[in-house]
């Protein structure tokens, strides 16, 4: 038994000249309605069977020619028409200019049947302009080969740690492939959205929003486009089958969820103070180490090991200070 799911490999047409077909069709209408007035004028004085067969050929021919315009396409700069006939592929055409084709055949477009529908639905009640939008929308089939955006929008996941962050993501892509797009997939821009939407929750959950003290991990804040490189692979992989080349994928929004926005910050103030000890903290004892050693280089003043830590003590006290420091003169003897 053969697979039921077979995946449909892209055939290009090279169909016929657009302006040579109108031209022949538009000389069989008129060649029609000549022939017609010619048997009804001419031929019924010679005989009643030429005048009837002359009728009927010229009807035959006027129906052939309307029914002929209908194979006339025209392909605009990046854009194709994926072409099936009762029920089965027919091909693809994928350069711009103007062809005929057999007309029996039909455009396939799943995106716009959906369009078609969800038009009808929202402007019921609307009367003929409904109904002339939805016929609008289901007589364009091409498929654009025009490169696009999805904007994901911002959802809330949980990262790697469990907090619940909000994150959305942009994806620039577009159809490589208008046959596996059309027939590979119930409707590609659809199927687009959730892959993009299933990496995105999957990405957020193997990352945590930041990485923890002194770490060096991948973290989504510190390494937004390592990881938005990686996001954008997982979906190409996800999405050749349709037919669909990711150009860029990028994390557009990144921030922590509401409920615990605050806390967050808080911390965050917190490690930013710290750090900032730790600098003061540093600064100020190479100040007081050079502070004693220019001291005893330059035999200004010899101090006991009481003394150096009294004054040790004083500067660390001054540099280190949250406010200026009020100092004391002392006017009498140092002992």
């Amino acid at each position: 038994m053969s697979p039921r799911n077979k995946n449909v490999e892209e055939k290009v047409l090279h169909p016929k000249s657009g302006m040579g077909m109108l031209f022949l069709l538009i000389l069989a209408l008129v060649g029609s309605v000549a022939l017609m007035i010619l048997s009804g004028a001419v031929l019924s004085e010679v005989s009643g069977t030429l005048t009837g067969i002359g009728i009927t050929a010229a009807i035959l021919i006027f129906c052939a020619a309307c029914v002929g315009f209908a194979g006339l396409k025209v392909i605009n700069p990046n854009e194709a028409l994926v072409l099936a006939l009762f029920g089965k592929y027919y091909g693809t055409l994928n350069r711009n200019g103007f062809y005929w084709v057999n007309p029996f055949v039909t455009g396939i477009n799943p995106t716009v049947r959906a369009v078609g529908s969800a038009s009808s639905t929202v402007l019921k009640g609307m009367g003929i302009e409904a109904e002339q939008k939805n016929t609008e929308a289901k007589a364009n089939k091409k498929v654009s080969l025009k490169t696009m955006t999805l904007d994901n929008k911002k959802q809330k996941v949980n990262d790697e740690l469990g907090n619940p962050i909000e994150i959305g993501t942009v994806v620039i892509w577009k159809v490589e492939n208008a046959t596996k797009a059309v027939f590979n997939v119930e409707n590609y821009k659809d199927y687009l959205s959730i892959q993009c939407d299933a990496i995105t929750r999957n990405a957020a959950r193997r990352y945590p929003y930041d990485t923890s003290e002194g770490g060096d991990e991948r973290s989504l804040r510190g390494s937004s486009q390592e990881v938005a490189s990686i996001m954008q692979e997982e979906l190409q992989q996800k999405v050749v089958d349709a037919g669909i080349e990711i150009l860029e994928m990028r994390i557009t929004h990144l921030a922590y969820a509401p409920e615990i926005a605050s806390a967050m910050l808080q911390r965050q103030q917190a490690a930013a103070i710290i750090d900032a000890r730790q600098k003061i903290v540093e600064g100020a004892v190479s100040m007081v180490e050079m502070a004693l050693q220019k001291l005893n280089d330059k035999d200004i003043v010899d101090l006991d090991e009481e003394r150096k830590a009294a004054m040790v003590s004083n500067l660390l006290v001054v540099l280190c200070g949250n406010k200026d420091a009020q100092p004391i003169v002392n006017s009498g003897s140092l002992y």
